[in-house]
C-alpha cells in the first residue's frame, strides 16, 4: 500500500521490460501535489497564501515602479525589481465572465463549478465562483464576495486555501 496525502494524485509507472544484458526494473510510485506549497520555505510569496487564509485577497506592488499585476508576482515585469509590498484588494468584485463546468469537476468540488474572471480592485481574478445554488441566477456584472477555498492541508498538516467567491447577499 502506498501512502497518498489526501488532495495529490497517484502517478505510477510501468515495468520497463528487460531488454538484453540488463535487468528489468521495478514499477515505482510518485506523489503529484496539485495545490501550491504555501509555507515562507517553499514560496517567495507565502505571504499571498497567510492573507488568503485570513479572509483577505492580496497581491504585490512593485517598490520600483509601484506596478500592482494579478497574480502576485515575485518580480516585476516592468522594471524586474524583485523588491515588493503587499496590497490587499477589495473583499467584493463583479463578474466579468464565467463558465459552467458540471462534468469531470475535480474531487472536492461540488457541481456544478463554475470557474470565473472576476474584476477586483480593477484586476482580474480567475477563480471558482462556489455557494451557486441556480446558475441560471448568475449574470456577467453580478456582485461577488471573497470566500477561500481550504483544500488538501500540506505535507506538514498545515492548511491550504486558494482563492474563491461566492454570489454577494443582495448580488445583482
Amino acid at each position: 500500500m502506498i501512502d497518498c496525502p489526501p488532495g495529490a494524485l497517484l502517478l505510477m509507472s510501468q515495468p520497463s521490460a528487460a531488454s538484453p544484458g540488463r535487468e528489468a526494473r521495478l514499477p515505482y510510485a510518485r506523489v503529484v501535489d496539485p495545490f501550491p506549497l504555501e509555507s515562507a520555505e517553499h514560496n517567495k510569496l507565502h505571504g499571498f497564501y497567510e492573507r488568503l487564509a485570513e479572509g483577505h485577497l492580496a497581491t504585490t506592488r512593485c517598490r520600483g515602479c509601484g506596478r500592482v499585476d494579478w497574480p502576485p508576482r515575485g518580480f516585476c515585469p516592468a522594471c524586474t525589481s524583485d523588491e515588493f509590498d503587499w496590497v490587499d484588494l477589495p473583499p467584493e468584485g463583479r463578474l466579468h465572465g464565467f463558465s459552467v463546468q458540471e462534468t469531470g469537476v475535480p474531487a472536492g468540488f461540488a457541481k456544478p463549478l463554475v470557474f470565473a474572471i472576476v474584476e477586483v480592485g480593477g484586476l482580474r481574478v480567475f477563480a471558482p465562483i462556489t455557494g451557486v445554488a441556480d446558475v441560471a441566477g448568475l449574470a456577467v456584472g453580478a456582485r461577488v464576495r471573497l470566500a477561500p477555498v481550504r483544500v488538501a492541508d500540506d505535507p506538514q498538516g498545515q492548511p491550504r486555501y486558494l482563492p474563491a467567491f461566492t454570489p454577494a447577499p443582495g448580488a445583482r
